[in-house]
């Protein structure tokens, strides 16, 4: 299994715990499940809103039009419906020499970023967001590819966290 030593068998039932064990994932907070989930629910009535805008307009209504606008749909609220476990599967860890990023239910993603590579570190807010008292960390790094954003972090742990990844950035200069 990935992230075990060669020879070991794992345990019946056991999760893998690639590539940190899981108690030491921090999870952002529980409230960016209620900001991602009224994110998609406004997204399902606009889309609800053009397709019977286009329907009252259109001359002769078309079924695959319907059919397609409510298929869109479907899809949005199935993705709203997700928002919690999407939110679960978001995590963090500060380790020695970087930031372990990982999100993603089906399609996992695993980021890791170098602390010497840390260019810029911010702390956004829009109105959902603050609403809740969350705020979402952005990290800029020399890669275009590595752009990692944090969503959903409790906004004194958003500013704690900047700051601590600042002080390691400037201690862990590579190169640039």
């Amino acid at each position: 299994m990935i992230g075990q030593e060669p020879g070991v068998a794992a345990e019946a039932g056991a999760p893998a715990e690639w590539p940190i064990p899981a108690h030491e994932w921090k999870r952002v907070s529980s409230k960016y499940a209620v900001a991602d989930l009224v994110t998609n629910l406004i997204l399902v009535v606009v889309v609800i809103a053009v397709g019977v805008v286009v329907q009252v307009v259109a001359d002769e209504p078309s079924p695959w039009a319907l059919a397609g606008i409510g298929a869109l749909a479907l899809i949005l609220v199935v993705n709203a419906v997700l928002a919690f476990r999407r939110v679960k599967a978001i995590g963090y860890v500060l380790r020695d020499d970087d930031l372990l990023f990982r999100r993603g239910i089906l399609f996992e993603r695993v980021i890791a970023v170098p602390y010497g590579r840390l260019q810029l570190v911010d702390v956004t807010r829009g109105p959902l967001l603050r609403a809740l008292g969350l705020a979402t960390l952005k990290f800029v790094t020399a890669s275009a590819a590595t752009g990692v954003n944090l969503p959903g972090l409790p906004m004194a742990e958003a500013e704690a966290l900047r700051d601590r990844l600042v002080e390691l950035a400037e201690t862990r200069r590579s190169g640039l």
